[in-house]
């Protein structure tokens, strides 16, 4: 409705009326939530909305994202029974295989659509070109065939979703444009519009390309740039009475179809992309009266997408073209979704669907209602959080650079190992130059330069492993491994993101948040897991008590804005005040020295005593090494006597010469990432974001020694003691005697011809001399020695669960 003015208060408010603000709107309201006003700027559907393709694919390399497109069909096909129907057509959809690579990818995912329940199956290309009869099947190999796939009309979909919302009480007003957001305290207080303030405890930004300019509002980067898309519409030219088209998705020619009414939609990814309303220097300016409103047509840049659609339709080269659409769509520099609560308490955002969020809208409506009711995510969302973007993003030209990168690469097939290349170097350590001189090979994790190995290093090939993983292998992370295990290693860790808490009521704030008792007194380190609501593990990382109320937190390179964002949150929304959090990743160097030989090398180099009794497992103490002071905590990843040696940024790079020198007669090897990866594997670590996340549990993911069940109160405590008393399911490790063989993550499972999972991570053992992988299963189906099969591209290998640890099951390495 356009009114003049608009109620003082709402609970919600959703700015943004295409299928994103609608399905928000439309899942809140089946929540209970009826306090809730949606604004738009202009008419519902103005944005980005109704220039989309509205193509609808349900399997995604990521098993939420499939699931919440799963989601997406069930509710198309009930909202087709209602009195506004979105058009939903369940035509299925196809996908070619024009190369053996994309064959492979094709079986690979088969197989973890099986995990699913999905029906996706492998067809021949005569089979194909039965169900598409348009098609040549010059240079096509083979291709796959899901039945419950179809399409919609976006425009529509976005009014069925009003409609719905409507009917359960949410308010909607178009033409109303929102001036202000304001905030006390760190948390949204009220929206201002050109009809009025709305009083309000939570704002959900569902602007699409405008969500930008809307999160700088509130200081909130959200790093999203429209990208011209473009594709046509021909003429109708197929019969009235033929059987309608399943999409048609060409991905190693770039391009993609559907029927449109009698005729055909036909887009791609061009390698040649073009950026709109920002550039290298400057961010997103999108205009204020840019609605319902197309970009001029760039015939030069679809050229190459044309040729090609002629090559595998050639009846595109004999019809006429109806309409031709260059349309901005907001996309994110890795190709997800950017979903969840910001850093402003109460200020959510749901934007940059990334010409997916058709397919994606039921799915992200749901997740993000279900987010704001319960105040955290209710599935993994990590590869969607807006929270994996860090400061790097605040820049133009980094942003551009990635998202560009991204939507050339979009149809590509991406390795395990594979680096992204554009951008770079953005963060690095203070011994980059030291590493680079030294043939380091280079990964980046959270634009930081960090080696995954030295080619120095390399040598035997015979381990290379089949497949995919084999793609980005190298035989100097065995060596690496090897030497860490029988003399030292060591790695520059400096990347780990690292957090400074202090305040009078430090230790009590962390004791709440932490699964485990973190206060044990000065020079004592944690390790721990803050749980959600759910007992869903939150975070995990290292507590390190460095003065009576002074503590330091140290978790993975990729997690500072998320896993500071979570302590934030808590201290805001608990009333701790008077604690202050503190980044200081890049303040501090962190250097690990692992390995047998780990505490004579670093012995030589200080005066201090680093024998067991005087420096024990799980202690740190600041202690002068190579005259140069730093704080040495003894811990491991790796499964070995250790310590992480954190320094000054300035003396890092004097202070690992040093170290390198003192380990020259001892074996002591300079090694990368990727040998850290295979030794945790072996030893059993876990890895947030692998193993373990938000929809995992402290004990079926074997890490109930880490909570403190003796203290009266931390956060999802109640949850975690029902968790302890109900398991359904435990992680596992499986492996496989040939090393070569290798799982690397979501492949199914299968035990007396049963589904029963899908693997969670892979690698290889080189010192057990297997090939690893961790899965969740049944507990049923848990008990070591069990067989079982899991699908490699299509072949099924077996395997057997093997208790845990699979490397020094007493832990009388790390402890010695």
């Amino acid at each position: 409705m356009s009114v003049s003015v608009v109620p003082t208060r709402a609970k919600i408010v959703i700015i943004g009326g295409g299928v994103g603000g609608t399905s928000v709107a439309y899942h809140l309201a089946e929540l209970g939530e009826k306090d809730v006003i949606l604004l738009d700027r202009n008419e519902l559907t103005s944005g980005s909305t109704f220039h989309s393709a509205g193509l609808v694919g349900q399997l995604r390399a990521d098993p939420t994202l499939t699931l919440m497109n799963m989601h997406s069909v069930d509710l198309y096909r009930k909202l087709q029974t209602t009195d506004t129907p979105p058009s939903w057509r369940e035509c299925g959809s196809i996908k070619l295989a024009s190369t053996p690579e994309r064959m492979q990818e094709i079986r690979r995912q088969i197989g973890w659509a099986k995990t699913f329940g999905l029906d996706l199956k492998e067809i021949s290309p005569q089979e194909a070109q039965n169900l598409f009869p348009l098609i040549d099947l010059d240079g096509v190999v083979g291709a796959c065939y899901m039945a419950s796939d179809g399409q919609v009309d976006p425009s529509q979909l976005a009014m069925a979703l009003a409609a719905g919302a409507r009917k359960n009480g949410v308010q909607i007003f178009t033409h109303t444009r929102v001036l202000e957001i304001k905030t006390i305290n760190g948390r949204v207080s009220s929206v201002v519009t050109d009809k009025g303030e709305i009083e309000c405890e939570i704002v959900v930004n569902c602007g699409g390309m405008y969500a930008p300019q809307i999160g700088r509002m509130v200081d909130v980067r959200i790093p999203i740039v429209p990208m011209s898309h473009q594709y046509l519409i021909t003429d109708n030219f197929m019969d009235a009475d033929a059987p309608f088209l399943p999409s048609l998705r060409d991905p190693d020619n770039l391009i993609y179809f559907r029927q449109e009414v009698s005729g055909l939609l036909m887009g791609g990814y061009e390698r040649n992309s073009k950026a709109w309303s920002a550039d290298y220097k400057n961010i997103d300016d999108i205009p204020a009266d840019f609605n319902n409103t197309l970009l001029p047509d760039d015939w030069d840049r679809f050229y190459d997408i044309a040729e090609a659609s002629q090559k595998r339709v050639p009846k595109m080269a004999e019809i006429g073209i109806k309409n031709f659409i260059n349309g901005p769509e907001g996309f994110t520099p890795d190709n997800e979704f950017c979903l969840g609560e910001t850093s402003v308490g109460g200020f959510y955002v749901a934007a940059g669907f990334c010409a997916h969020g058709i397919a994606g809208a039921g799915g992200i409506g749901k997740v993000v209602a279900e987010w704001i009711v319960a105040g955290e995510p209710t599935m993994d969302l990590w590869h969607m959080d807006i929270k994996r973007f860090g400061a790097s993003y605040e820049s133009p030209d980094f942003t551009l650079q990635r998202i560009t990168e991204n939507y050339e690469q979009y149809y590509d097939i991406h390795y395990p190992g594979e680096e992204r290349t554009s951008a770079r170097p953005k963060f690095t350590s203070p011994v980059y130059e030291w590493h680079k001189a030294h043939g380091a090979v280079f990964g980046e994790k959270a634009s930081w330069e960090r080696v995954n190995y030295y080619q120095s290093n390399i040598g035997n090939q015979a381990l290379r492993p089949q497949g995919w993983l084999g793609k980005h292998w190298s035989s100097a992370v065995q060596v690496e491994h090897h030497s860490t295990r029988t003399a030292a290693g060591l790695f520059d860790e400096s990347s780990f993101a690292k957090a400074r808490i202090t305040g009078s009521r430090a230790g009590e704030f962390l004791n709440y948040v932490c699964a485990n008792n973190v206060v044990k007194g000065v020079g004592k380190t944690v390790y721990t897991q803050a749980l959600n609501s759910k007992a869903g593990i939150e975070s995990d990382y290292t507590v390190t008590q460095t003065d009576d109320n002074e503590f330091m937190i140290v978790t993975g390179t990729a997690f500072a804005v998320h896993d500071f964002g979570w302590l934030e949150k808590i201290r805001r929304e608990f009333n701790f005040d008077n604690v202050e959090i503190t980044n200081i990743t890049r303040d501090l160097t962190c250097f690990g020295v692992m390995g047998p030989n780990s505490r004579a090398i670093l012995q030589s180099l200080t005066a201090a005593d680093l024998n067991h009794s005087a420096f024990p497992f799980m202690s740190s103490q600041e202690i002068t090494l190579a005259g140069i002071k730093v704080r040495a905590t003894r811990i491991t990843y790796v499964g070995e006597l250790g310590w992480e040696i954190y320094s000054s940024v300035a003396d890092g790079l004097a202070l690992w010469e040093k170290i390198m020198e003192a380990g020259e007669d001892l074996g002591l090897t300079a090694c990368g990432y990727r040998a850290i990866e295979s030794l945790r594997l072996e030893k059993g670590y876990r890895a947030w974001a692998g193993e373990i996340n938000t929809e995992t549990n402290p004990y079926e993911a074997g890490l109930g020694f880490a909570v403190s069940l003796k203290k009266e109160e931390f956060h999802g405590r109640t949850a975690a003691v029902a968790a302890k008393e109900i398991q359904t399911r435990k992680l596992v490790a499986i492996t496989f005697d040939d090393i070569t063989s290798v799982p690397f993550g979501s492949e199914p499972i299968r035990i007396n011809n049963e589904i029963v999972g899908r693997i969670k991570s892979g690698g290889q053992g080189y010192t057990i001399g297997k090939a690893i992988a961790y899965a969740y299963l049944p507990i049923e189906n848990s008990d070591p020695g069990t067989q079982v099969d899991v699908e490699l591209f299509g072949t099924w290998v077996s395997g057997a669960i093997h208790k845990e640890p699979l490397f020094d099951p007493n832990n009388d390495r790390i402890r010695a």
